[in-house]
């Protein structure tokens, strides 16, 4: 990604302030001058009509045409000449003439003759083009509207030209009053004046701009300076547990913000303490609860095979232990020369307590079947010891068993355990259901039912705990049992040491990257029986 060329908010102001100078000078510069130029133009043409008004209003409109029929001058037509070159001379009129409009052409009546070329009466004049014809008889309509046009003439300059109908007696007009008036150094008067606008709306407005840019520097700029720095400076001052420096007062929302980043930048330094103090008690808590799962770890068997010299049997284990430590567990062990007890166990709970109560269990487990007592007195005696004190409401979930090694046959208890798993020489694994006992740390003074079988050589006996059937994938589904004995199904034919590592893949396979939530404990038993011996 292309990186963006960062400005400062100074530069991007000044550019602002700039730019909003310029347009705010044109535009009103440009305003003014509009409406001086048109304030000029209405100025210069009142007084023009107002020349024109005054001459229709004297000269009677009863004898206009006839000194048009007759071309011959009267002395009241020397009054009406006399008042028009008097008016002429002494004011700003540079054309004072009165004439009829015809079809073809146009007649003087009247010019004054103040000025080189007037015309005398009866003079013909051609229309100057269609559209001074059309503007000529415009003018004879009742109450025409008054209309000003200002051009340039190459003698006099700047000329607004006005006209005004004069009426007879009967009210019909008979002629137009012609007034051109000069207006000396329009334009130039037009561009001092806007000239003089601008600098002075400039003027006061950089004198504006600058006040408004200095306190926006002073009340914006600055602070907001000082609080990046400071607001760079925060992992600096964490590190030497100082606290930034922010020293604003605006009065408004960026004293609000400062204050805000100090509160922050203390409530930083009191959460980084807090935090470093709870950091190192998770550490510690973290180092014993690693010191206790390798205590756990170590307390079941892990050397395999694990009697070398018994060719009556085959024996693997595993526990995958979880994040936690947790409470499953495994043990087999000889009772006498030709019995083996098998123990699969899962204690409620998870953490130290389980990890502590698994333990207890464990070693009371091994304690009575050693002292010849069989699976269900077992379960018995440990229940109610596990009862004695226990406030954390903690259970364990059991199956044990002892096999005779030179028969075969077996006796089995299941205190709440999970069903376990029988395959036959040649045959399929299935699971063997039958109704099981509560598990330990229950109830009190409880019987626990026993149930016999045998296995023959080349018969398997798997068991587990519920991380293996309850091992979940991202869709929130079980691995589940049926799964299971497909899975061993799947591998029947796979050697005895390599069957627990099978199910873990099928597992993993399974779980894809959801996390493991439970341990995974499984024990394979295969038996071979003395002609294996």
């Amino acid at each position: 990604m292309k990186k963006t060329k960062k400005t400062s908010l100074n530069k991007k102001v000044l550019n602002s302030i700039v730019l909003f100078a310029l347009v705010l000078v044109i535009t009103t510069g440009a305003l003014v001058c509009i409406q001086y130029y048109f304030s000029q133009k209405q100025q210069y043409s009142e007084q023009a009509f107002d020349f024109a008004r005054t001459a229709a209003s004297v000269i009677d409109g009863d004898r206009v045409l006839g000194y048009v029929e007759t071309e011959e001058k009267d002395e009241y037509y020397y009054e009406i000449l006399d008042f028009l070159n008097a008016t002429q001379y002494e004011t700003n009129l540079k054309y004072y003439y009165v004439f009829v409009p015809y079809e073809n052409d146009l007649v003087y009546v009247w010019d004054a003759v103040n000025v080189e070329g007037a015309c005398d009466l009866g003079h013909h004049e051609a229309y100057m083009s269609e559209k001074s014809k059309a503007d000529t008889f415009e003018i004879f309509r009742q109450n025409p509207p008054e209309k000003i046009s200002i051009q340039k003439d190459k003698k006099y300059g700047h000329i607004a030209s006005a006209y005004s109908p004069i009426f007879n007696s009967s009210g019909d007009p008979v002629a137009v009053v012609g007034v051109d008036l000069s207006i000396p150094g329009f334009r130039k008067t037009i561009v001092m004046y806007m000239l003089l606008v601008l600098a002075a709306i400039f003027t006061i407005t950089i004198i504006a701009l600058a006040v408004f840019y200095s306190s926006v520097e002073k009340n914006i700029i600055k602070p907001i300076g000082i609080l990046t720095k400071s607001a760079g400076e925060m992992i600096d001052n964490l590190e030497r547990d100082r606290e930034v420096d922010i020293d604003i007062h605006t009065g408004d929302e960026i004293e609000n913000l400062a204050d805000a980043i100090k509160k922050m930048d203390g409530d930083l330094h009191e959460y980084i303490r807090e935090l470093s103090a709870v950091t190192a008690e998770k550490e510690r808590i973290g180092t014993e609860l690693n010191v206790a799962k390798r205590i756990q770890e170590s307390m079941l068997p892990s050397i395999f095979p694990p009697f070398p010299e018994r060719r009556e049997f085959e024996l693997y284990a595993s526990m995958i232990p979880a994040k936690q430590v947790g409470g499953d567990f495994y043990d087999f062990f000889m009772v006498d020369e030709t019995h083996i007890a098998l123990v699969m166990a899962d204690v409620s709970g998870k953490g130290v307590p389980a990890a502590l109560f698994m333990a207890i269990s464990k070693v009371l487990l091994k304690t009575s079947m050693q002292s010849g007592r069989g699976p269900s007195e077992t379960l018995e005696r440990v229940n109610n010891q596990l009862l004695e004190g226990n406030d954390t409401g903690l259970f364990v979930t059991v199956w044990i068993a002892v096999i005779d090694i030179t028969t075969g046959k077996g006796i089995a208890a299941n205190a709440g355990h999970m069903h376990p798993v029988l395959r036959r020489k040649d045959g399929e694994y299935e699971l063997i259901k039958y109704r099981h006992s509560p598990a330990l740390s229950t109830i009190e003074d409880i019987p626990f039912r026993e149930h016999e079988f045998e296995l023959r050589p080349g018969d398997s006996l798997f068991v587990y705990t519920d991380g293996v059937t309850e091992a979940t994938n991202a869709e929130e589904e079980l691995f589940g049992e049926d799964r299971l004995v497909e899975t061993l199904n799947r591998n029947s034919e796979v050697r005895t040491a390599e069957i627990l590592p099978v199910v873990k893949a099928a597992i993993d396979e399974f779980v894809g990257d959801a996390p493991q939530f439970d341990d995974i404990t499984m024990m394979i038993f295969n038996y071979e029986g003395l002609g294996e011996a």
